[in-house]
């Protein structure tokens, strides 16, 4: 407010309550550097601060020459219950239509193959490290913009020699072709992690500055208990609400 000196992180904390409250919306410009000093009563280079550092926390989007705006948040909900249902997969449909009702999104960058298991991975599946598992490499793109990157690994000798090694898994995906050798997912487990991007990772999702990745490992497991496929996901923080249901 007016009146009183303040520093950036205290000018910032003011511009987040603002955005946050509404007081600018989605698209819209944030006062000049010049109306941020009259208003704060700070000098050019504590004004400037506070808006990089607004940048820096993925609230705001700026090019060279151009007012910062507020940036416009387009989320994609990913229901786990409804997407993980075997009315889904089961039924043929692909789980991204639950989260996605207007769009279908591509895939691109789709890679199988077999090889061995890493430490992390043989753990997770509950197999032997250097076991031969398949791995199905991709990400997933929505109007024309990378928003998660996916990694499925399978057990060799489930995924072996069934379209679950190959491009195209047919309808239902991986967990349609579990359940045709009678392993089918009864239940799930998903951990479920935020971060900072790795550089490739950052790159290839076209991450502004600041905006964090969710990390999403999730395990499948069969009727015996079997760990039958292991998928580890990083997700665009700055498309993604992940939505849970959990009874009482």
């Amino acid at each position: 407010m007016a009146g009183s000196k303040r520093g950036y992180k205290e000018i910032a904390d003011e511009l987040r309550a603002q955005i946050e409250r509404g007081d600018y919306r989605p698209g819209q410009k944030i006062p000049s550097e010049s109306a941020l000093m009259d208003e704060f009563e700070a000098g050019r280079e504590t004004v400037t601060k506070a808006l990089r550092l607004l940048k820096d926390l993925g609230l705001t989007v700026s090019t060279q020459g151009r007012p910062a705006t507020v940036r416009e948040f387009e989320p994609i909900r990913r229901t786990a219950n409804e997407r993980l249902s075997k009315q889904v997969w089961g039924g043929g449909a692909s789980m991204w239509s639950v989260d996605v009702k207007d769009a279908k999104p591509t895939v691109a960058g789709l890679s199988v193959a077999q090889i061995e298991a890493s430490p992390r991975v043989a753990e997770a599946l509950g197999v032997q490290r250097g076991d031969p598992v398949v791995l199905r490499k991709r990400h997933y793109v929505l109007a024309g913009k990378p928003v998660l990157m996916s990694d499925t690994y399978i057990p060799g000798d489930l995924a072996s020699g069934t379209p679950m090694a190959e491009e195209d898994t047919g309808a239902g995906g991986v967990y349609g072709r579990l359940a045709d050798i009678g392993h089918g997912p009864v239940r799930f487990k998903e951990e479920v992690r935020t971060r900072m991007p790795l550089r490739a990772e950052a790159a290839l999702l076209r991450l502004e500055p600041g905006t964090p990745v969710l990390c999403v490992f999730r395990s499948a497991f069969d009727s015996e208990g079997r760990t039958v496929e292991v998928n580890d996901m990083v997700l665009d923080g700055g498309n993604y609400i992940l939505d849970y249901v959990v009874d009482a």
